[in-house]
């Protein structure tokens, strides 16, 4: 039984630092690491899964950062059908007792790549406006309904199929807000 979807954890934010604090200690280049995807809205329902951008300052790093994240226990899984965002799984290789213990995905990526800033720009738009965030819930509900509330793949095939205009528009809202903000 999987649940797509839960209520708000407070612990999220928590959870991500933990994590953030392991990842620090082996990452030794500079770069961002970044709370990103539902659990880092507040009062955002969401899977309960710690998504994590890690954005390097300079790509030339990359091949540090396999070896780093392999002396933890991660592994690369390559870019999962998303250009320029590499993905990283525990191997199960090095026990962790944080790493274990709290679901999440990790990404690596240029913190000048599209899908990062994409990532970041979503994140903080719908952290700064309850009414897209409440949109957004809205919109998890009503994919809920309609595909149930254990089928993961459908509810992420409906989310990408059917509100694709959603997430475009709120980027574009938040691009605008940056652009407004610098002039």
């Amino acid at each position: 039984m999987s649940i797509v979807v839960v209520e708000y954890d407070k612990k999220w934010p928590d959870d991500f630092l933990r994590i953030k604090t392991e990842l620090q200690k082996v990452l030794t280049m500079p770069c961002q690491v970044q709370h990103v995807g539902s659990t880092s809205i507040p009062g955002m329902k969401a899977k309960p899964i710690i998504d994590i951008d890690v954005g390097l300052n300079n790509w030339a790093d990359f091949e540090a950062v396999i070896k780093d994240l392999a002396e933890i226990g991660y592994e690369h899984e390559g870019d999962r059908g998303i250009k320029g965002r590499e993905a990283f799984g525990r191997n199960g290789s090095v026990n962790n007792k944080i790493l274990d213990s709290i679901d999440h995905h990790l990404y690596v990526c240029s913190y000048e790549n599209e899908e990062y800033k994409r990532h970041i720009l979503f994140r903080d738009y719908l952290r700064n406006h309850t009414d897209a965030r409440d949109r957004y819930n809205q919109i998890k509900e009503e994919i809920l309904v309609k595909v149930g509330s254990e089928n993961r793949a459908g509810y992420v095939q409906m989310k990408e199929d059917n509100y694709r205009d959603f997430f475009e528009e709120i980027i574009e809202k938040a691009k605008a807000l940056t652009i407004n903000t610098l002039s």
